[in-house]
């Protein structure tokens, strides 16, 4: 769907039959079980979920174009980590705990985003352009506040002495989220006002100009916007049914639900992403894919850690030595495809490569 030019039918519809489906599925009661019957509904359920999720991506483009960058790729990934954090919290804290759901989820966006995303766009742009520009600077600052975040949130569980295990005790998770949120916070001021030039790449003029829209235009998208997300978030909760029932029957591990949901919740972002890469607009590319784990990690582990608290449920973060190993080859990576300014398509593998490895161990650990 393009952000130009008239709104496409599907940009309304699909957010239309998200909401239509929730309230059928609410009025009539109905459970997702393994029957024919069921596995037809699985597939209109999926259908309509991400349809919406493109229309999603449609209107937060739109509105992007008006605000300009780096407002625009911001915008999106606030509105996907609202997805995230509801659908996070409704799982884990549900009938059936699932304590770990959040590390995992977290742990796959991290995965899925600094290797497949990025290893995508990369290989892509390389590709069509052989080599990209982007800031240096911008990359750098993403990289720094990522490591650390990632770090004190699913690395230094594993290695406190006050809470056993991969767990935080209620001091240490309180404090935790704090510098965590303190952290985001001045990364956000640093890359909305105090530095936006590192942030939008030298050949692009997002940053200067706006694109005329009418006021009409804009509100519908807003609106649409909004009720997209709030559509997915309903029916992602039935989704996660689904979910449950394929990964017993394909004997997949627990991890593999975080996985899902990742994909899910990530599919917007990285749309736009790959199709800004296309579009030789690595940079674009950059603050979707690395500013999505930034939020993923600075706004999902302390909201989700204070549901935890308030509803006394446990909330456990620290990864396993496999993906500690993961997690820091990860950052070993990124530092290098990083540190120069431009890439190709061989950074591009390597990052793709890695995340193979990530899926692959996944289903074999």
């Amino acid at each position: 769907m393009s952000a130009h030019g008239p709104m496409p039918r599907s940009a309304w519809l699909f957010p239309a039959l998200a909401v239509l489906l929730f309230a059928a599925i609410t009025v009539s009661g109905y459970s997702f079980a393994p029957s024919p019957g069921g596995w037809l509904f699985a597939l209109v359920l999926l259908v309509v979920l991400f349809g919406t999720v493109f229309a999603a991506v449609h209107h937060a483009e739109v509105i992007a174009e008006r605000i300009g960058e780096p407002f625009g790729t911001l915008l999106l990934t606030l509105a996907v980590t609202v997805i995230e954090v509801a659908l996070i919290s409704t799982i884990m804290l549900g009938d059936k705990p699932v304590p770990a759901l959040a590390r995992d989820t977290v742990f796959a966006v991290v995965m899925i985003v600094c290797n497949g995303l990025v290893g995508l766009c990369i290989f892509i742009g390389g590709l069509r352009y052989r080599e990209q520009d982007f800031q240096l600077t911008g990359a750098n600052l993403y990289l720094s506040v990522l490591f650390v975040l990632a770090t004190i949130t699913l690395v230094m569980p594993n290695y406190t002495l006050t809470a056993p295990g991969p767990v935080y005790s209620a001091a240490q998770l309180g404090f935790v989220s704090v510098v965590t949120i303190l952290l985001y916070a001045v990364f956000l001021y640093t890359q909305t006002i105090r530095h936006r030039d590192y942030f939008v790449s030298g050949s692009s003029n997002e940053a200067h100009a706006e694109v005329p829209m009418s006021g009409q235009m804009l509100v519908l998208s807003v609106g649409l916007l909004v009720v997209s997300l709030l559509a997915v978030v309903l029916l992602a909760k039935k989704f996660s049914l689904v979910i449950d029932v394929v990964t017993a029957k394909i004997g997949a591990p627990p991890a593999f639900a975080g996985v899902v949901v990742a994909l899910l919740i990530l599919l917007p972002e990285g749309v736009a992403a790959i199709s800004a890469a296309r579009k030789n607009d690595l940079q674009k590319s950059i603050n979707l894919a690395l500013g999505s784990s930034l939020a993923t990690i600075g706004l999902t582990i302390p909201a989700v850690a204070i549901a935890a608290y308030a509803l006394d449920k446990q909330l456990v973060l620290g990864l396993n030595p496999q993906e500690s190993v993961l997690l820091l080859l990860t950052f070993a990576v990124s530092m290098l495809t990083f540190g120069t300014g431009r890439t190709n398509i061989l950074f591009g593998l390597v990052h793709m490569v890695v995340f193979a490895v990530f899926v692959f161990m996944v289903f074999v650990p």
